[in-house]
């Protein structure tokens, strides 16, 4: 239209100077400009104010766009093609980049979750706490019953699987997503996790810092990156403990004690760097809890003998200890494609949540609470877990290709292994500088930098 009306006028359009979004492509042979899905109708119809503010403003478009909506030539042809919203229906060559900042905001994700996902019910979660207690305690009574070397193996996986259910039920009373009684929380987070060793305020407290710097290089609490300088500053040893399976999936008790490498502080002192001043009570009666839990098994040693105590209670921690740092590290590691790692003004809450991966478990996504569907959950670890999946299908079309698929399981996630150990080989540390980074690899250890 506008090509007809100059050329109508003995005149040649005047060179564009339209400015380029820092993400997706735009053939510069073919002259463009970027303009809303709306018919010249439809523009004539908004109110001048609005057009005009559309579209002469100055907008920063590095920091708002992943790709221009839609591209039409000067002379009129339209290119019916939308490159795409969210990530979703991007022309074919078009790279999606996961770190660039999403074309939505937190709210548009909360929006879309039914409001129901968000209601707490106390009775329907203390009925799950009932279910895994009474398992725990039928499969312990049934392998003291029989006794035997064939049915040992199968008492420790199932039970090492139940004490980590345990686990992530005393994790949604530390999220206060168990209920709205901060005293019942309490009180149900202190039984469940001092039954399993773990100190429930000084590891609710870190777990909340986790979530507050979920994908920062520096602040984040849980299976963050080593920065470059520290990871060669560690010796051989430490190296092959902490990137050779199985040892990084034993590290959760050293990580009670003693954080993880370049952070310092004990979640069991409560004059540690983890808490403030006002925490410190929480933090020694969860210690008082957890000693009191190493008492009684240190008892329950001399009436039953140790050896039969650490078939029913020694063997089945480690293999809670096991699914604990393999579920954790896999949300934060180990997709296909390279996630980035934020510092400085380019981390946010949003970004940092969107770095996270749901994972399939199978037959145990049921008895682990669907603690697989992380996303949602570290965007909102206040929806109560069995609302997860409905919100987090609900909040899909705003996620767009910032959503990552989890591949599918089978009854059992044996799948995870491989996909575990090829990680642990090519992720080693990021670069010492730059805001957004990405995991790189350790030649000398485990793969080639190129892989």
């Amino acid at each position: 239209m506008a090509s007809w009306v100059l050329s109508e006028c003995g005149l040649k359009p005047l060179p564009q100077f339209w400015p380029r979004p820092r993400t997706g492509i735009i053939n510069p042979s073919k002259p463009t400009f970027l303009y809303t899905n709306r018919t010249l109708t439809d523009l004539k119809r908004l109110p001048f104010d609005k057009f005009s503010r559309g579209c002469f403003r100055e907008r920063n478009w590095g920091l708002k766009v992943s790709a221009p909506y839609r591209v039409a030539s000067l002379d009129g042809e339209e290119d019916n093609k939308v490159i795409g919203f969210n990530g979703v229906g991007e022309d074919e060559e078009t790279e999606f980049d996961p770190g660039s900042p999403p074309p939505f905001k937190l709210s548009d994700i909360r929006t879309a979750i039914p409001k129901h996902c968000w209601v707490k019910d106390p009775w329907k979660s203390m009925s799950y706490v009932v279910r895994d207690v009474a398992v725990v305690f039928g499969l312990a009574a049934a392998a003291a019953y029989f006794n035997n070397w064939v049915v040992w193996p199968l008492y420790w996986a199932a039970q090492g699987t139940m004490f980590w259910a345990l686990f992530v039920l005393g994790h949604d009373c530390g999220h206060g997503s168990f209920s709205n009684n901060n005293k019942l929380n309490s009180v149900v987070g202190h039984i469940l996790h001092s039954s399993i060793l773990v100190p429930y305020h000084g590891w609710r407290i870190s777990h909340r810092t986790h979530h507050q710097n979920h994908g920062h290089v520096e602040n984040d609490e849980s299976w963050h990156p080593l920065p470059e300088k520290i990871y060669k500053s560690l010796d051989g040893i430490t190296k092959m403990l902490r990137f050779t399976v199985p040892f990084p999936m034993l590290a959760y008790p050293i990580y009670l004690w003693s954080r993880s490498p370049g952070k310092s502080g004990s979640h069991f002192d409560p004059n540690s760097d983890l808490f403030v001043p006002s925490e410190r009570k929480d933090v020694i009666t969860s210690t008082l809890c957890w000693t009191a839990m190493a008492a009684l098994l240190v008892g329950l040693s001399f009436v039953m003998g140790p050896v039969q105590l650490l078939k029913l209670y020694g063997v089945p921690y480690v293999g809670f200890v096991m699914w604990l740092d393999l579920v954790t590290y896999l949300h934060h590691h180990g997709h296909e494609d390279k996630l980035p790692w934020y510092r400085g003004k380019e981390w946010s809450y949003l970004r940092g949540g969107l770095t996270t991966i749901d994972r399939d478990y199978g037959w145990i996504n049921n008895i682990h609470h669907d603690i697989g569907t992380h996303v949602i959950h570290h965007l909102f670890p206040q929806i109560p877990h069995y609302h997860l999946i409905e919100a987090t299908e609900a909040a899909r079309p705003v996620f767009g290709k910032y959503y990552r698929e989890p591949k599918k399981s089978g009854p059992l996630p044996f799948h995870l292994i491989g996909i575990l150990i090829r990680s642990m080989r090519k992720d080693h540390y990021v670069s010492d500088t730059g805001d957004v980074v990405y995991y790189q690899t350790d030649p000398q250890h485990g793969g080639s930098s190129s892989e």
